[in-house]
Order: structure tokens, then sequence, then C-alpha cells
């Protein structure tokens, strides 16, 4: 097939221009002529609070990729069009994950004369959605001919909301494939200690994603605890300077270490391969990112039990669910966790991280596309 798949990708970070990307290599690799056209900027500086969100290291740059996409930038929405046009696809791909790239979405999609649209869902609507966000997310799925998404919770919620429009589901893989470093290596590099258990999370720090959860859980650990607590990742807004009053109101002295900036990509491994778990305290959410990514490396997963996260994280097996909200459970689930059932639990995650492919994510994509084009 010829398609079009528009979204970020380099020099942009992100797990969207991550899994764009990814997919853009995939759909390449099985034969398709693919075009794809990426950002020349993401977000309006006062919507992405952080220090930057460029990365050249986050993504690799693709040969079919051209930067023509600029969802602040009306006038550059017809010359997008344009360019897509002339492909002549059989297919149009667009990621939805935020009511900021709506109008640009809307835009590309109106009209009858145009190639069938598939949506790649990540966020059915943004976390914590008003009113207007939910509109602007409908205006844009409601124009698409298919929709694809990372777990059958969510297929389930699109199916009900679009009754009419095909649906494919399909979990996230992890991004990339980089070889784990040497545990012990990694935490000499990272100062850690190699007498004590880490819990680590990784990754963009958002209200919904509930680190405060889990500073709070490290307060609720005994005193004679060995578990070290790594926060590591850039701060949204405010976040940061709230983190550490936290940190320095619980007391949490040695048990806490804040590493509160941006995690280049190339530093990621390195922290995977010091902890003996990630933690993913959300709130709520849809899905992560981070977990496929974790259990490709063989780190078990804590997480809350909040959207597709426990059909990837599977209790017991390669991961433990607690309910969200609960920092006293995440504390619990800690203790929980020797050193043996931490062994155990790595086994499950290195297992389970072989189901989910990128070739077998392109596969289940095109079934979708097959339906439509």
């Amino acid at each position: 097939m010829r398609l079009t798949v528009f979204g970020p990708g380099y020099p942009f970070r992100g797990g969207i221009a991550r899994a764009t990307t990814e997919l853009v290599s995939s759909l390449g690799s099985r034969g398709h002529d693919v075009q794809f056209l990426t950002p020349r900027r993401q977000y309006p500086r006062w919507l992405y609070p952080g220090i930057s969100d460029r990365d050249p290291d986050a993504c690799p740059a693709l040969d079919c990729a051209t930067p023509v996409l600029d969802p602040l930038d009306p006038i550059t929405w017809r010359l997008a069009r344009r360019r897509a046009e002339e492909h002549r696809a059989d297919a149009w791909v667009v990621p939805y994950w935020t009511w900021a790239w709506a109008g640009l979405w809307s835009s590309l999609l109106r009209g009858r004369r145009r190639p069938a649209a598939v949506a790649v869902v990540h966020n059915p609507v943004d976390h914590d959605a008003r009113i207007w966000q939910r509109v602007a997310a409908r205006r844009v799925l409601g124009r698409c001919q298919a929709l694809f998404t990372h777990a059958q919770v969510l297929a389930s919620e699109l199916r009900r909301a679009y009754p009419s429009v095909p649906v494919g589901a399909y979990g996230l893989p992890a991004a990339g494939n980089p070889a784990r470093p040497d545990r012990g290596d990694s935490r000499k590099t990272l100062g850690l200690p190699e007498d004590r258990r880490v819990a680590l999370f990784l990754g963009l720090i958002r209200p919904y994603k509930g680190v405060d959860l889990l500073l709070e859980a490290a307060s609720f650990l005994p005193v004679e605890s060995d578990w070290l607590i790594v926060v590591a990742g850039e701060p949204w807004g405010d976040l940061g300077g709230r983190l550490e009053n936290q940190a320095e109101e619980l007391g949490l002295g040695e048990r806490v270490r804040l590493d509160l900036r941006w995690i280049p990509e190339p530093q990621v491994p390195t922290l995977l391969a010091a902890a003996d778990v990630l933690v993913l305290p959300y709130r709520r959410g849809s899905q992560s990112a981070m977990a496929p990514m974790a259990l490709a490396q063989g780190v078990p997963v804590l997480s809350t039990a909040v959207g597709g996260v426990p059909e990837v994280v599977r209790d017991g097996v390669n991961g433990v669910i607690v309910p969200p909200g609960d920092p006293a459970a995440i504390a619990k689930a800690l203790e929980g966790l020797a050193i043996e059932r931490i062994g155990e639990l790595a086994d499950g995650a290195l297992k389970s991280a072989e189901d989910l492919t990128w070739f077998g994510y392109a596969a289940s994509f095109e079934e979708l596309l097959q339906e439509i084009a």
C-alpha cells in the first residue's frame, strides 16, 4: 500500500514520537510505500512547561520523513494536505493524543475527496479533559474511517463512542531494542548502592502520574526497609519544587533520590538496569510506554490498575498491580517484593515482552487498513 503517516518524529522526544517512528519503520520494512510528514514544532511554549521538547537521540531520523506540520499555524495546513495528496496514498494515518493538534487534524480530514483515514488513538481524550477538549477529540476521531489503539479496554471505549467505525487494538511494544547494561556498572555510574533494592519512577512527571503518591508510600515503609526510591524525569511546571518540598516535609532523607531533569535517551537503559522494579503510581491514564520498555529490559513493573496497563503488566507474572490512589498499597507491595520474588517476576518480564513486537503491531495495523482502504 501507499501510505501517508502524519505525526511527530525526529528530532522531537516523547512516547508519541517514538511510537509513530517505529510504526513508520515497521510498515516500510513490510513493503509499504510510506510518506512520513513530521512537525516543524509540536506545542506552544505555554502548553509545554518543560525545558525543551527536542532530543535528537530520542528517535532515528528516517529518510521518508519531511518536516512540514505545524499545529499552531493554519497557513501551513493546506501545504501539509497538498504534500499528502501528491503522494496519492491508499490511506492516511494520524496519531491522536491531545487537543493541541485537533485543529490541524480536523483540517486535514475535512471533506470526502481524500483517502480513508486511520487514527492511532494513544488517548481517546486528554488527561483530565474538559468539555471542549472532548469535543475537539470527537471532531477528529469522528472523521476517521478506522481507529487503532493499544489496549482492549480502550478499544471497547472507542467502539461505544463510535459504533459504526472499525476498531483494532494491539499492545504498545517497547520502542527500540537497546542492550541492557551490566547492573553493577549501572549502579556505579549512577552512584546507587549495591546492597539496596531500588524502585524507579522514570519519565515525564505530570500530576496524573502520581509521583507524590510514591513519595507518600516511601514514608509508610518500615524504618529498617532497604528500599531506595529513585525518581528520574522532567517535572511539569512547578511539580519539581513541590516534590522536593514534600520529600523534605516527610523526612524521607536517604529513602528517596530525586533526579528532576529530562533524561536523555542513552541514559534510560542505565537507569532501568540499575532498578529492581519500575513503579507507575498513576492516578489515572490510558496506558504507559514505560511499562513495555521496562519489561523488555527484564525489569518487573509495580503499577496501579489504570487504563490498559493491567493488560501489559500482569499481576504476579511480570509485576504487581495495586489500586490507584493508595500509597499504603504501594508500600505494602514493595515490602512484599523479596529479592527472590523480584527475580521470578524479572523472568516473567522478559518472557512477556516477547508477546509484543513491532512486526506484530504492524501486521495487526495492516488488517485494519485492509478493511477500509
